[in-house]
């Protein structure tokens, strides 16, 4: 019998090693370059226009941190601000006011690990949002700490953002300088430009080449790129 049972014990830990494998396929040569940039820096800025994988980079990048065991925590954020268009208070808990903000990062999490596998239930316990209004006086260890549209945040938003991550923990920030909704209120050039060259992080920087999504979203961005910024 304990021979059997010990058989059966290897048999569920190989199970869940395979669960836990997680792997990329790159569809651009610069998404390629920031998966080796992220794993050289503890600051990674992914910027550029829509359609080119950035807020999706981010989530795969954060959930093979955690099924690798390299850290324990992924921390969503995202500026709460609507795309010009106001739908006033939202009813219910923080959780039901939050989450609408939050689904691109879900869409792109099911995405990649779609069903409900022994995957999901490690990465669903990892999972925390943090709104910046709740942000101050928090720090975050053992965290992949994602700031999406960063371009919809202040400076002194960013800079909180940027000063809360502690030991063995990354950040990843999104943004478009072209898409903001704050339009000069904006700090994510700012941001970019101070911290270029800092040591410890890194910048790519996308272009209209990296589109993935339909073939139209790039020719449409170059049209419109001289009228007021996309939504």
């Amino acid at each position: 019998m304990p021979i059997r049972h010990s058989k059966r014990a290897k048999q569920r830990e190989a199970e869940h090693e395979k669960q836990s494998q997680v792997s990329f396929e790159f569809l651009t040569e610069r998404q390629k370059t920031a998966w080796e940039e992220y794993k050289q820096h503890d600051v990674l800025f992914l910027s550029g226009p829509a359609g080119t994988g950035k807020t999706f980079l981010a989530m795969a990048f954060a959930i093979y941190d955690i099924l690798t065991k390299q850290r324990k925590r992924i921390i969503l954020t995202r500026p709460i601000v609507e795309a010009g268009e106001s739908l006033g208070y939202l009813p219910g808990d923080f959780t039901m006011k939050v989450n609408p903000y939050m689904i691109p990062l879900y869409d792109c999490y099911h995405t990649i690990c779609p069903g409900q596998t022994m995957k999901n239930k490690i990465i669903d316990n990892a999972f925390e949002v943090a709104p910046i209004a709740y942000m101050r006086g928090r720090t975050f260890h053992e965290s992949v700490c994602i700031f999406d549209e960063a371009q919809n945040a202040t400076l002194s938003q960013l800079k909180l953002f940027l000063s809360r991550f502690g030991q063995n923990s990354k950040i990843i920030v999104t943004g478009d300088p072209n898409q903001s909704d704050l339009r000069d209120k904006s700090g994510l050039n700012t941001v970019l430009d101070r911290l270029h060259g800092l040591s410890g992080v890194s910048i790519v920087r996308f272009t209209k080449d990296d589109i993935v999504r339909h073939p139209l979203v790039g020719e449409i961005l170059a049209r419109l790129e001289r009228c007021m910024p996309m939504a």
